[in-house]
């Protein structure tokens, strides 16, 4: 019992569910095993030239315990990830000025080929992301990006999981592992 309320917290195969209820309001908590398990702290870098897309994804993933490091443009990528950026997971805008995702996806693959790669982007085309994935990119999440989306796809690179097409197959995946009292309509 918390201050007349409970709180819960569930394991499942792969998942740790915490709920807090204090009075009429119930938070709850979702958050992959290997968060509790091991809390090793994976760095990602983050590439969007929008400063707001930025800093939400940067907040997502440090809510999911993540080092996070940012860059504005593909070209700020590769800088920092030739000057020492420990980066495990680059999320990766596709639509920048100067060098495109594509563009920088291509010369990651080169610099580094164990980075694992998710392409993040507001064009939902099956061409591009066919192409994406082509080049390398484990998923490709279309904007606005969902946060669970986000921490699913981040969790299935670090577990060597095989590449997810595009967020719609995701999505299904997500679901299919969230108790069905907590999923969204």
């Amino acid at each position: 019992m918390v201050d007349g309320g409970f709180a819960i917290q569930v394991h499942s195969p792969d998942w740790v569910i915490s709920t807090l209820r204090t009075g009429s309001r119930m938070d709850a908590d979702i958050r992959p095993l290997s968060f509790a398990v091991n809390p090793r702290r994976t760095t990602i870098l983050v590439v969007d030239d929008s400063p707001e897309i930025r800093r939400f994804l940067t907040l997502a993933l440090e809510l999911d315990h993540y080092n996070v490091e940012t860059a504005s443009s593909g070209e700020e990528a590769t800088e920092a990830l030739q000057n020492g950026c420990r980066a495990t997971i680059v999320l990766l805008d596709l639509q920048m000025p100067g060098m495109n995702g594509l563009d920088t996806l291509r010369l990651l693959r080169h610099l580094r080929p164990e980075l694992k790669i998710i392409m993040c982007s507001a064009v939902d085309d099956p061409e591009t992301m066919q192409e994406a994935a082509e080049l390398g990119a484990q998923a490709y999440l279309v904007k606005p990006v969902q946060h669970l989306y986000l921490s699913a796809a981040v969790e299935r690179c670090l577990q060597g999981g095989p590449p997810i097409p595009s967020d719609r197959s995701l999505k299904a995946e997500v679901l299919a592992m969230v108790p069905a009292s907590l999923r969204p309509n």
